[in-house]
């Protein structure tokens, strides 16, 4: 759910990557086997502690992919890839996609373009899993990106399977 994965997104951006989305995508996309079961709060590493507080409650848990996972043939599992198709099958309501000047926040329920977060917002703002009601940080148009840059890149299996009991934001 967007209250709570996209300020850790921006978090992570922000602070452990160092503002480097190539890197974030690195770590969030391409060196995972599967996909993502939870993201944790290793995400908030180099944070503020304050902000690492004000956005875990001051709870602490690993991030964790679907890397033990047995298929019924005994065949190795395969990457999981969301498309606006798949996204229902496996349970995901929403998709992020990680573009150089902002994340992408798409409803599943609402095919097509979603808010744009420009990656200097304020991981702390007040998000909840209504984007109409989000602060005025957003631009709601899709961005476009030139053949010089690289396409923008889905974060697959971004989103948990089931919510925490933790409160947060």
């Amino acid at each position: 759910m967007p209250s709570h994965h996209l300020p850790l997104l921006l978090a992570a951006y922000q602070y452990k990557f160092g503002r480097d989305v190539e890197a974030m995508a690195r770590h969030l996309i391409d060196d995972i086997a599967v996909g993502w079961d939870e993201l944790g709060t290793d995400l908030l590493d180099d944070a503020p502690p304050t902000l690492v507080a004000a956005l875990t409650g001051g709870e602490h848990w690993p991030s964790r992919t679907f890397d033990h996972l047995i298929t019924p043939d005994g065949s190795p599992p395969v990457r999981m890839t969301v498309t606006d198709k798949t996204a229902g099958e496996l349970g995901m309501p929403w998709g992020y996609i990680l573009h150089p000047q902002g994340i992408e926040v798409i409803s599943m329920a609402h095919a097509g373009a979603g808010p744009l977060v420009a990656w200097d917002t304020d991981p702390s703002a007040p998000f909840s899993d209504c984007p109409a009601h989000w602060p005025a940080i957003t631009t709601c148009r899709t961005p476009t990106t030139s053949r010089a840059t690289r396409p923008p890149r889905p974060a697959a299996g971004a989103a948990p399977t089931g919510p925490r009991t933790a409160a947060r934001r």
